[in-house]
């Protein structure tokens, strides 16, 4: 059970890596946001298992599920990140490193350069586009058009916006070199962790909310 969230994890990493790679490579702007899409787009129709997909639904857990979920979160978020990893390093050590390496080094140092509540902020936000786009996704009663339509918006907008995404920038660190290291003065895994908060309480706001309204 474990080893078969990890590896839907692996997999959601891999396809955000692939995502973040086509972002790069047309330099961003709309037609790398829209680019990007595809990774949710893949995420979703292949049940592969997305930490920022998945965070949300924690919050709707009852209480003898709620441990059980947490700990698949943990192995989500892990898998994730070995999968982004994989990508990065494939990446890296390609033909095509002479013009990732410097696009995501130049975009890691921006985020490393920002502040804590800055990053918490906008972890946020990117959150709960997110779990829109997931919850969104998976409803059965809205048009099948108007579902994948909310996936490609949500992400066009949060990347436009420049929004924080914890597993997308897993990639962009990890493309960059900059994983394991001290920029700006700030440790990156703790920027990574940092976003994964941001975006764990974007992602719970809406439930949150809906059970507040009822």
């Amino acid at each position: 059970m474990i080893f078969k969230i990890f590896l839907n994890a692996f997999l959601a990493g891999f396809a955000l890596g692939i995502a973040g790679t086509v972002n790069l490579s047309v330099g961003g702007g709309l037609p790398g946001a829209f680019l990007f899409g595809f990774g949710l787009f893949l995420i979703l129709c292949f049940s592969f298992k997305l930490f920022t997909g998945a965070i949300g639904y924690l919050a709707e857990q009852k209480k003898d599920h709620f441990f059980s979920y947490l700990w698949s979160l943990i192995v989500i978020w892990l898998g994730n990140f070995a999968g982004t990893a994989f990508v990065g390093w494939l990446v890296r050590n390609s033909r095509i490193a002479e013009k990732i390496v410097p696009a995501a080094e130049k975009l890691c140092e921006i985020k490393l350069a920002d502040s804590g509540l800055s990053i918490l902020i906008l972890s946020f936000f990117c959150g709960f586009l997110m779990f829109v786009a997931v919850d969104s996704f998976r409803r059965e009663s809205f048009p099948p058009i108007f579902r994948v339509l909310m996936v490609f918006l949500c992400v066009i907008i949060f990347i436009l916006s420049g929004f924080e995404h914890c597993i997308a920038n897993m990639f962009y660190f990890s493309a960059s070199g900059m994983l394991l290291e001290c920029q700006s003065g700030h440790l990156t895994i703790i920027w990574i962790l940092l976003m994964t908060l941001g975006n764990s309480i974007g992602g719970w706001f809406l439930p949150i909310m809906n059970k507040v309204r009822q």
